[in-house]
């Protein structure tokens, strides 16, 4: 390992996603300078280093989910004696349905400063190339391997109103598009991102319904991110004038202000204060 100091530092390196052309000049540069570089795969960063043209002088180590609960003391060891280690994952950014947020947090509480050489991420490019609104989403990673948990996830999720999005294996895609299909109707706009930035990249940008029959005619392969448009927002009809006068009145009965009480029944209502007013005044 290299000249240690004071403090270490973990470093969170964004992969390229399959294209080893969008590895960014810092993603490079860490990888030659870092002390320890922890991977998921080690094999895969050995051939992203060479597609690089990249030395990755610092030690190698495994860093994937079978032995993150034990090697996470072994690299705080490293980062409080001094040194810096590179998290690198197969794709993405670490922690984000991958290895990382372990030692993230193992580091933080140790003092060690964290930070990131920023790269690509299959949850932002996935929602952009989508073609569903994108101001507001929520990121759900995997879902339940289990189909009655998968179905229970879903049913809790059927009127969640953002965009959402989903990484899913190709051997459970089938079943959870069915499981999705059921719960959030097959009429509801998604898009499946099959093999992000790689040669046989694919969008298929289609109903749930109409995803889960294509899915159903043969397992796709790949990594695959699911975008689903988020439920409809519920409009609340208007109740009569008889129920408004009961509100207001029931309230006033409670020791409230006939002012406050309008105010309250039309915030309750979603209507103007004025229009519940008129009618209590009718």
């Amino acid at each position: 390992m290299g000249e240690k100091s004071d403090v270490g530092r973990l470093i969170l390196l964004g992969a390229p996603l399959g294209n080893p052309a969008d590895a960014s000049a810092r993603f490079r540069e860490v990888l030659e300078a870092a002390d320890v570089v922890a991977a998921e795969d080690t094999r895969r960063l050995t051939r992203l280093a060479r597609d690089l043209d990249v030395t990755v002088p610092g030690r190698i180590v495994s860093y994937f989910e079978g032995n993150e609960e034990r090697r996470t003391p072994e690299l705080v060891d490293v980062l409080v004696a001094g040194y810096v280690v590179a998290l690198v994952t197969d794709g993405g950014m670490p922690s984000v349905s991958d290895p990382g947020y372990r030692l993230v947090r193992a580091a933080l509480d140790a003092g060690v400063p964290v930070t990131a050489a920023p790269g690509p991420s299959a949850v932002t490019t996935a929602l952009a190339l989508s073609g569903l609104p994108s101001d507001r989403f929520c990121f759900e990673g995997f879902l339940p391997r289990t189909p009655a948990a998968r179905r229970s996830r879903l049913r809790a999720l059927a009127t969640e109103e953002r965009t959402l999005v989903f990484f899913e294996a190709p051997h459970r895609i089938t079943g959870a598009l069915a499981d999705l299909a059921a719960a959030f109707g097959p009429d509801r706009p998604a898009a499946l991102c099959r093999e992000l930035t790689k040669t046989y990249e694919e969008v298929l940008r289609r109903p749930l319904g109409q995803l889960a029959e294509w899915a159903a005619e043969g397992e796709p392969r790949g990594e695959i991110t699911l975008v689903v448009a988020g439920a409809p927002p519920v409009t609340a009809e208007r109740p009569d004038d008889d129920t408004l006068r009961a509100a207001v009145a029931e309230r006033e009965a409670a020791g409230r202000s006939r002012r406050d009480a309008v105010t309250e029944v039309a915030a309750e209502y979603g209507l103007r204060r004025r229009e519940v007013y008129d009618v209590v005044h009718r």
